[in-house]
């Protein structure tokens, strides 16, 4: 193996880091900070972080074919315009239900996103269970509920063959996998792949790499973990230096490095001081794999 080195490369400080996404037009990572209400964009080049701060949770963002960027916001898909700082709903889901917010979501390889919801944390992953519901919005903007019945609707991401789709609702403490078609984004026969062991503590948000492997972040466990699909065995461990760690995914010039986000709601001053980074953007480097670039919303 080649030396792993990771390095803290934003700072700020996030509330609930998430939902990074490499945007190869603009050689630069997304992400959102949910709590903190805002969409952010941090530059390799100017090592800075320019930010649009929003009206409710932002829980993800994905790149859009025509431009700009797709975000869940509240329950609302919506979409963003960067420059203008402009935002306009697209559709809204869960209108029967007054606590809950979109978390985790991402673009399929035919530009469909699809995200799930969860209900409103009383404090972090303590919530009313099984008030979540997963979604996908079409490129024609018409939305369809795969299933309900979710606790935290986290991570996702399909096979390299794009006839398998993997998924995280968080409190199972497991990995499932569903069989994709492509043609339709119809899910089915679910499966779970990989249990998480206690010290791994909470999956959360999750990529895949150019070996068909699975990358998970571990919320409370500080670490994310590379996994084999097919075995359901953990490959290797990458520890961090901050415990909650949230989502991760692969960019820079030849997708080999990887971001991590991560959150700091929850911690306590003394906490806080034994974690300074809590909150940062990560860079590993030195993994020896390469991750898929992002698909982007087709609509």
């Amino acid at each position: 193996m080649s030396s792993v080195s990771i390095e803290c490369v934003a700072s700020e400080g996030c509330r609930i880091g998430e939902s990074p996404v490499w945007d190869e037009r603009e050689g630069a990572l997304l992400y959102v900070d949910i709590t903190g209400r805002k969409v952010c964009r941090w530059s390799p080049v100017t090592r800075q972080a320019q930010t649009i701060a929003l009206d409710a949770p932002v829980s993800s963002v994905a790149l859009r074919k025509s431009g700009d960027y797709v975000i869940t916001l509240g329950t609302r898909f919506a979409a963003l315009k960067w420059k203008e700082e402009l935002v306009t709903t697209i559709t809204q889901v869960d209108k029967d239900k007054a606590n809950t917010r979109f978390n985790d979501g991402k673009v399929d390889p035919a530009g469909r996103y699809f995200a799930g919801t969860m209900a409103e944390e009383i404090r972090p992953a303590v919530l009313e269970r099984r008030q979540g519901s997963l979604y996908t919005l079409f490129p024609n903007l018409s939305v369809v509920k795969h299933f309900d019945q979710v606790d935290i609707s986290n991570g996702l991401d399909w096979s390299l063959d794009h006839r398998t789709f993997f998924y995280i609702d968080s409190l199972t403490y497991s990995v499932d996998a569903f069989d994709y078609d492509l043609q339709t984004g119809k899910i089915g026969n679910r499966r779970s792949i990989y249990k998480l062991e206690k010290e791994e503590s909470i999956p959360d948000g999750m990529c895949i790499d150019t070996e068909g492997k699975l990358w998970v972040a571990c919320y409370d466990g500080g670490r994310v973990i590379r996994l084999d699909p097919e075995t359901g065995k953990r490959l290797q461990t990458v520890k961090l230096p901050v415990d909650k760690t949230t989502s991760c995914c692969f960019g820079g010039k030849d997708y080999s490095e990887m971001f991590v986000t991560s959150a700091s709601d929850g911690m306590d001053k003394e906490w806080l001081s034994r974690q300074p980074q809590a909150g940062g953007i990560f860079k590993i480097t030195g993994l020896g794999v390469k991750g898929v670039p992002p698909y982007p919303f087709a609509g």
